[in-house]
């Protein structure tokens, strides 16, 4: 029998001839958890109404009424066409971060692909992909399905150092972390990022780790690997060095 879809990425999403879209993988949906042995409580929260863009809403456990903590602006991986932070491996990380880090998150919905390409989910977040996916070949199909509008795998909203790109001298933030996982498709862009946060003239600090031995998105599939904990405890670390103690 032939096929009746007329685009697809194996294992990931399937565009039918008659427009449906069905997504292969992370489309459950679970409700808010709230867990208070680790003082953790979630709400879901409508961000944009007119278009209905939404964001799952992390608090951990207060200990003082005036306290002040980092915020956390969470933009979930999918290769902006599936997932959402409503599926179980986005909660139960956030429920074990939020937790550990002490800070507040916000984990954006961003409407996808195909039926809304690329910039939607950059102007939907304020303004990569949580799959290992089959290195830089599938990169280069993949980017023209999610922006049709400007194939090139080089656009800078999606290679940051790209020469298309705004300066990065205005950045607006005074430090920068950068997470790479060795054998991720896309750590040698991390790096270059990385690389021109040191020597563009910004005027902030710039650091990087380098997880050995993982692939991208490692610290979701499995939160009890050391590696991931370690990510965890590198990101308390940065979130929280200008917090000053509340008294």
């Amino acid at each position: 029998m032939q096929s009746t879809y007329v685009t697809e990425f194996p294992g990931i999403i399937r565009v039918y001839k008659d427009g449906h879209v069905e997504r292969l993988i992370e489309a459950e949906f679970v409700p808010p958890p709230t867990h208070p042995k680790i003082g953790v409580s979630s709400k879901d929260i409508i961000i944009i109404p007119e278009s209905n863009v939404s964001a799952r809403l992390f608090l951990p456990k207060l200990t003082h009424p005036n306290q002040k903590l980092p915020l956390l602006v969470y933009f979930h991986g999918g290769a902006f066409c599936v997932s959402s932070p409503f599926t179980p491996k986005y909660s139960n990380y956030f429920n074990a971060l939020v937790a550990k880090d002490n800070v507040i998150a916000v984990s954006v919905n961003y409407r996808k692909a195909p039926k809304h390409p690329i910039p939607t989910a950059y102007e939907d977040s304020w303004a990569k992909q949580a799959l290992n996916l089959d290195g830089k070949a599938v990169l280069d199909r993949l980017w023209p399905f999610l922006c049709p509008a400007n194939p090139d795998n080089n656009d800078p909203r999606v290679n940051p150092v790209s020469t298309d790109g705004p300066s990065l001298v205005g950045l607006g933030c005074s430090r920068v972390l950068v997470c790479v996982a060795e054998k991720d498709v896309l750590r040698d862009r991390g790096w270059r990022y990385y690389e021109a946060l040191g020597r563009n003239g910004w005027m902030g600090v710039v650091e990087i780790m380098v997880t050995d031995g993982e692939g991208h998105g490692f610290h979701l599939n499995d939160l009890d690997c050391e590696k991931a904990k370690g990510l965890i405890t590198r990101l308390a670390a940065f979130y929280n060095r200008d917090m000053t103690s509340n008294s």
